[in-house]
């Protein structure tokens, strides 16, 4: 049995199988997301989902979902499953259904009677193109298949209902048909890879339920236009292969497509294999320019999850390559562009963020970690000054240098950190004035800018920024340290003393501001009322507007977002911290804290890692079913533990 297998008993209990998503992508922005069963529970959720620039920033389902049914003896079988009004599950396709294996490509096993059916799916790499292999592993006779296609043609923002706009003709192409469903969208090309009949019935499934977004308080019900259907023969031992696209292919080169595809996938033998395989598919190639998408299904390109992202999600998993066409090729010349001009073309969005460019000094301290420092100077020496004399010369928009040598950021109109939930067009956790993480990032950049000038041949300047480091060291602890822990930002006279997981990264990062006694300080608090199995909650339960669960509507959830639950994308620092005070005594400790992402390969989205968990047990995740940010935290980890582990067996 593999990794990721999943067999009846769990599949056939809908309360259990409902909850277990599985996402593709093909590393230019299309997926194809649904649930074990293939029951869409989401809104996003679909066959081919993928991004349409010219209709819109968002991703559209083009392809929703796809219900095939085995016929045989007079007798049909379908195999598909809905939900519809009334908690009616409908036609209950999943009663046949086996096993459900992911180790290398997702294949669902069903049986009827004497047919075992196998499907197995994937994406073309770089093409909006989704593949759907059937393979007829037993049958007493030859019987045949049909093919329902749910046509969807909407943001993955909307839903549709019935109406007259729809075109539901279907024009002939090899082995197959097109459609275009509304005005403005392209054609979707569905094609076999054998001839296959097609009958014409166009009919609207009306009252499809998404369960997710019933529970997020949102419209869930939509209706769905099925123009008709395919029908095919199958033998004993036969394959065919369905594709769905917005270009024709040739029928025969399907399978050639398929073994090409197939001998890319990563084997997901444990849990690191399966972090590498979901590290990869936030890769997103536009053109020339290549970017780290923040999660899926919803997220889009922001620098400050990019920066943090990016070292774990290439250099740690030997992708050396995509950290060239992300960084070196994409965000250098984008960052550099911003800088001088106040403006950016492309997609990386919100690089005026405060923090954002220390983030990605940050990706550089690791390069150099992983290389040497030497290279770090020579490739990215220039733009850390660069970066560094920007804050120093008051150029950011967003983030001053006051005497003391700290940074001040403005975060009541428009959020200045990570927690950036809103209320009413407000900041929820409106941190402001001088916040610990982001001059802990700050103190980080200097010394390693520091250590760059002196490699390139410039001791002035790094005397001069070594002597502003020590300044802000003494003003770091004078206003951030309290006797037992870090505020997490001071403004005015004003301390806040609540208990977050920010001050974690001041005792982080290589270069920290704090002695080490007061670095075990803030890794003990954090330890005693942050630490779950995922993660570190943002808000200490001690604390009187803790509210651990991601539940309600969208304004209760809003307001829960950073006041209580886990975000995973913290244990890395908390590692990181944990090792520096308790070196390799700690090594046993943090192998146990891994145990509860393992748990999380084979839950919710399986091989993968949510946007965050509740901060109470049993710690259910939320939001985004794939986030950059914590399959990135946990690579980190793992990284952080084969360093110590080797340095003790040296």
């Amino acid at each position: 049995m593999s990794y990721l297998n999943f067999d009846k008993t769990l599949l056939v209990n809908l309360e259990r199988s409902l909850s277990k998503e599985m996402i593709r992508t093909n590393r230019a922005g299309a997926y194809n997301s649904t649930t074990l069963v293939d029951c869409n529970t989401r809104k996003y959720h679909g066959q081919l989902v993928m991004p349409l620039p010219e209709l819109g920033p968002d991703n559209y389902v083009l392809l929703s979902s796809l219900d095939e049914t085995v016929m045989q003896y007079g007798a049909e079988f379908n195999l598909g499953l809905h939900k519809y009004g009334h908690n009616n599950f409908m036609p209950n396709g999943h009663k046949y259904i086996r096993e459900f294996d992911c180790n290398v490509i997702s294949k669902t096993t069903y049986r009827v009677g004497g047919v075992i059916l196998t499907k197995e799916r994937m994406l073309v790499s770089f093409e909006p193109r989704v593949l759907i292999r059937y393979t007829m592993v037993e049958a007493g006779s030859v019987c045949a298949l049909r093919f329902r296609p749910f046509l969807a043609f909407r943001s993955v923002n909307e839903l549709t209902q019935e109406n007259s706009s729809a075109n539901t003709d279907m024009t002939e192409v090899a082995n197959g048909r097109k459609n275009r469903m509304y005005a403005g969208f392209p054609e979707l090309y569905m094609q076999f890879s054998k001839p296959v009949t097609y009958i014409h019935d166009p009919r609207w499934y009306k009252g499809i339920e998404y369960q997710k977004e019933q529970e997020r308080g949102f419209a869930y019900k939509e209706d769905q236009m099925v123009p008709g259907y395919f029908e095919v023969n199958m033998k004993k031992g036969e394959s065919i292969i369905f594709s769905a696209g917005i270009s024709e292919v040739k029928p025969s080169t399907l399978k050639t497509i398929w073994t090409k595809e197939a001998e890319r996938r990563i084997s997901r033998e444990n849990m690191f294999a399966c972090l590498k395989n979901s590290a990869a598919q936030f890769y997103k190639r536009v053109g020339d320019k290549c970017y780290l998408l923040a999660g899926y299904p919803w997220f889009g390109t922001s620098a400050r999850e990019e920066f943090f992202s990016t070292p774990s999600c290439t250099l740690d998993i030997d992708r050396p390559e995509y950290w060239q066409a992300i960084i070196d090729e994409t965000a250098v010349p984008m960052v550099e562009q911003w800088m001088k001009t106040g403006s950016v073309e492309g997609d990386l969005k919100k690089i005026d963020d405060p923090d954002a460019l220390l983030w990605l000094v940050r990706a550089f301290q690791k390069y150099a970690h992983k290389y040497t420092m030497k290279e770090a100077a020579d490739k990215y020496g220039t733009l850390c000054q660069q970066i560094i004399e920007f804050y120093r010369k008051g150029q950011h928009p967003r983030a001053q240098i006051h005497p003391s040598s700290l940074l001040w950021v403005e975060g009541y109109v428009e959020p200045a950190t990570w927690m950036n939930a809103m209320e009413y067009g407000r900041p929820i956790t409106p941190r402001s004035g001088y916040v610990v993480e982001i001059n802990a990032l700050w103190y980080n950049a200097m010394c390693f800018t520091v250590e760059l000038m002196r490699l390139m041949g410039k001791d002035q300047l790094a005397d001069l920024l070594d002597y502003q480091t020590e300044l802000m060291k003494e003003a770091f602890v004078n206003t951030f340290w309290n006797g037992l822990y870090l505020y997490d930002y001071v403004v005015g006279d004003y301390h806040d003393k609540e208990v977050r997981p920010n001050m974690i990264w001041a005792a982080a990062l290589p270069h920290s501001p704090l002695d080490i006694k007061k670095q075990k300080a803030v890794v003990d608090i954090c330890t005693k009322e942050l630490l779950t199995p995922r993660g570190l909650r943002t808000l200490s339960p001690k604390s009187g507007s803790y509210r651990p669960e991601y539940i309600g509507g969208q304004l209760e959830r809003d307001r829960n977002f950073h006041n209580g639950p886990v975000w995973p994308c913290t244990i890395a620092a908390y590692a990181r911290a944990y090792m520096n005070v308790y070196k390799h005594s700690g090594i046993s400790f943090m192998q146990r804290l891994l145990v509860g992402f393992e748990q999380e390969m084979s839950e919710l989205c399986i091989g993968t890692l949510n946007e965050m968990y509740d901060g109470n047990p049993p710690y259910k995740g939320h939001g985004g079913m794939s986030y950059a940010p914590s399959v990135a935290a946990v690579i980190s980890v793992i990284d952080t533990m084969n360093h110590f582990e080797t340095q003790q067996n040296v």
